[in-house]
């Protein structure tokens, strides 16, 4: 079965490019949480709220082979990479997600962290999933229908005696995708741009705090 790489995102306007000042992007500590009520279709649609935030800086397959934390180096050395890395849109990208071309029950994530790449592997639970789940890192209302319980063997010798840690996330790693939807009237009030750039800081932080206790040994 063959399994896309990360699918390009569609919703953030291409007429607007966001800087890029090289790096990754400095990100709060603090984080704030958005109550959604009365979700209505029209909030279903992939419109989007265009934004001028830093997102993941290009890596090359060395890079992202390097930076794999839970991995040996045969491991890493046979890990299915995304294609064309060159053609991904990585200013639309918070993080780099995407399932194994040859084993849809593996999958690959690398999140910015500390300045650096945290990239690790990951499997599909064998626990039967729930009709609809909110994933754990973009953590959309309504996009609920295809999220999938991710686990990670973490870094060193925990990994070794058999310490993992799971999360909820999109099948396909679609959060940049969800947080960047344009916001309906309840949701976003007279600033939708500010609950996009809200959106975009959560991700950041869930998921840098997963790539974190999968990284470090303690």
């Amino acid at each position: 079965m063959d399994a896309a790489p990360f699918p390009e995102p569609s919703v953030v306007s291409r007429q607007r490019e966001c800087p890029r000042r090289g790096g990754w992007p400095p990100w709060p500590a603090q984080r704030s949480r958005c109550r959604v009520t009365s979700p209505t279709p029209a909030d279903r649609t992939t419109r989007s709220c265009p934004t001028d935030r830093n997102t993941v800086k290009p890596l090359t397959d060395n890079e992202i082979r390097a930076a794999l934390v839970n991995c040996s180096r045969r491991e890493a050395k046979q890990a299915s990479l995304p294609r064309d890395l060159d053609a991904l849109s990585w200013e639309e990208l918070d993080y780099l997600g995407w399932v194994d071309r040859s084993n849809p029950q593996r999958a690959y994530a690398v999140v910015p962290v500390d300045d650096e790449p945290v990239a690790f592997a990951l499997r599909a639970s064998e626990r039967t999933r729930k009709a609809s789940a909110m994933c754990a890192w973009c953590e959309d209302v309504f996009a609920t229908a295809d999220v999938r319980l991710w686990v990670a063997r973490r870094a060193g010798a925990a990994g070794r005696e058999g310490n993992s840690l799971g999360t909820l996330v999109h099948a396909d790693f679609s959060c940049s995708q969800h947080v960047r939807r344009l916001p309906n009237a309840m949701e976003g009030g007279l600033d939708p741009a500010s609950l996009v750039e809200r959106r975009i800081d959560e991700l950041r932080s869930r998921s840098m705090a997963f790539a974190r206790r999968v990284r470090d040994r303690a």
